[in-house]
């Protein structure tokens, strides 16, 4: 039974007491038949007046949490242990209708996915449709699958991974005229590039596992990650990681789900102060295995990771 524990923690400073708002938190994985949560905490300092749980139009897990009084420092610790059943592109079973390129969906899915398949960004020039045409098979029908991971490794081998600390994306067209980006870049190029061909797709946010010792070395631990999700009729819902050139799931905790990247902010507030008050943020992610077959520990454990944002 494979085994990931994830610690994950956020701190705001200020430099004398402040108060806080509303804050709201999407750190909790969704759970399905790929990934099951056994043990789950989520620590608050200054613990909260209120703390509610609520399911967002997407299902994702919602935590809102409200303060009294005032501090010098915010503490979101969340810990989770859970079960992840590792999928790639081989376990993938597509209809046969939808196993080329191009498709149309049925009338009963088209109408659930039709936000979906809306393009987002404006592309006045084309060059995003131009991006991804460059993958579609000239004179006949496109495997479905081909294409889309060959878009997924073209952002992988062609584009240069850079943190960047603000929150939020840039625009798609900036992302492949400078050819280089965040993994949350790299999902809405994705994105905006599979909507062009008329396919539907969603933002994901959440963990990356990057175990190295056996051979894979992922880009985009130490906070958290963001990739692709593409419904292919016969095969549902299925993850793309353009950051790491990944096809399934393998890897990858999901933990919002959402049409578009604004939705699926891991953690959001506000606080009242002086702006000279805020001496930062530091944030802390740290994805290991918790198999006892590995040797280690059966529960999430908090290790030290590289400062980044908490927005991805």
């Amino acid at each position: 039974m494979p085994l990931l524990a994830v610690r994950h923690v956020t701190t705001y400073r200020y430099r004398q007491a402040v108060a806080f708002g509303e804050h709201r938190m999407m750190l909790r994985p969704r759970e399905g038949h790929d990934q099951r949560i056994l043990e789950a905490r989520l620590d608050i300092t200054p613990a909260p007046v209120d703390l509610r749980w609520l399911h967002d139009v997407f299902g994702n897990s919602v935590a809102v949490a409200r303060f009294s009084g005032r501090a010098s420092e915010l503490r979101f610790d969340s810990s989770v242990l859970l079960v992840h059943e590792p999928g790639g592109a081989d376990d993938l079973r597509l209809d046969g209708h939808a196993a080329k390129w191009p498709f149309a969906y049925g009338p009963e899915e088209g109408a659930d996915l039709s936000r979906s398949i809306e393009r987002h960004f404006a592309d006045p020039d084309r060059e995003v449709d131009r991006w991804a045409r460059r993958f579609v098979r000239e004179g006949g029908p496109t495997d479905t699958l081909e294409l889309l991971s060959a878009m997924t490794h073209a952002v992988r081998r062609d584009f240069a991974y850079v943190a960047r600390e603000n929150g939020g994306t840039q625009q798609p067209r900036r992302t492949l005229r400078i050819g280089s980006g965040t993994c949350r870049d790299f999902a809405v190029l994705m994105i905006e590039a599979v909507r062009s061909l008329g396919l539907a797709a969603r933002f994901v946010s959440g963990y990356l596992y990057s175990p190295g010792r056996d051979g894979r070395s992922h880009v985009g631990g130490g906070a958290t990650h963001a990739w692709v999700r593409v419904y292919l009729p016969g095969a549902g819902w299925v993850e793309f990681d353009p950051t790491n050139g990944i096809v399934g799931n393998r890897d990858l905790i999901r933990v919002a789900v959402a049409r578009d990247a604004s939705q699926a902010v891991p953690l959001s507030g506000s606080w009242t102060g002086f702006p000279a008050d805020s001496l930062g943020m530091e944030v802390e992610v740290h994805v290991t295995s918790a198999d006892p077959e590995d040797g280690n520990p059966p529960a999430p454990e908090r290790a030290a990771a590289p400062a980044a944002p908490a927005l991805v």
